[in-house]
């Protein structure tokens, strides 16, 4: 049986929110955003550890919210988010196997259910990679210069990905290296990275709820969301 690992990306500034503190390490219902995440994953039976990419100043923090059996150990943020990644990726390379899944999730999404985990592990089957997806719901044009409309682009192949994105570690690691790092600081998406090294990569629901909380307005619908969920923690 293969080996799931999540990695959970905790090292962005969150800048857009304008809070003095990363995004993740706001509380809302007294406990950190990350911490929602966190519990999640770890609470799920399929993933047998987590690693954290983490700034040194918040791992104690994030220590005490995780479940000291699930917790692998923490990897250095890198210039940007897929350096990230590789850095949790080699971590990870150096005891597991190829063939272990790794689960890379951001802790902006807190709002993650293990429905979700579970939709994307059943539907990998000879993939190499698993993305959630949302539908496009408005109508899309295509505008070549931002001034005008260029074309009306077919909203039933467009789709929003969501994380967390699903991958065989070996293949994954493999793709990024033969990139190279001049392309990775290029990289916009995880999933980017599969498709430029022709990976296989299939679809399954994502889910609204799955919200990356980006804005102010994000978080206000999160406090929310999460008092209904929860109550008072």
């Amino acid at each position: 049986m293969r080996k799931v690992y999540a990695i959970l990306l905790a090292g962005g500034s969150g800048t857009r929110l304008g809070a003095e503190i990363p995004k993740q390490y706001i509380k809302v219902n007294n406990k950190p955003i990350i911490a929602y995440s966190l519990e999640m994953l770890a609470a799920h039976p399929a993933i047998l550890g987590i690693q954290i990419v983490a700034e040194e100043a918040y791992r104690d923090e994030i220590c005490r919210w995780a479940d000291s059996g699930k917790l692998i150990g923490f990897s250095d943020p890198g210039e940007n988010r897929q350096f990230s990644i590789k850095h949790a990726v080699c971590d990870l390379a150096k005891e597991g196997s190829e063939e272990d899944l790794i689960l890379i999730h951001d802790s902006a999404r807190p709002a993650i259910t293990a429905e979700l985990v579970d939709r994307m592990i059943e539907a990998l089957g000879d993939y190499d990679g698993v993305m959630p997806v949302l539908p496009m719901q408005d109508t899309v044009y295509l505008s070549e210069d931002g001034k005008r409309v260029s074309s009306l682009l077919n909203r039933e192949q467009i789709f929003a990905g969501q994380a967390p994105e699903l991958f065989r570690l070996g293949s994954y690691k493999k793709a990024m290296d033969d990139l190279g790092d001049e392309a990775l600081g290029k990289i916009r998406g995880t999933t980017e990275v599969a498709i430029k090294a022709g990976l296989d990569v299939t679809l399954v629901a994502g889910d609204k709820s799955n919200l990356k909380i980006t804005t102010k307005e994000d978080l206000m619908w999160f406090e929310e969301y999460s008092h209904k969920l929860y109550g008072n923690i």
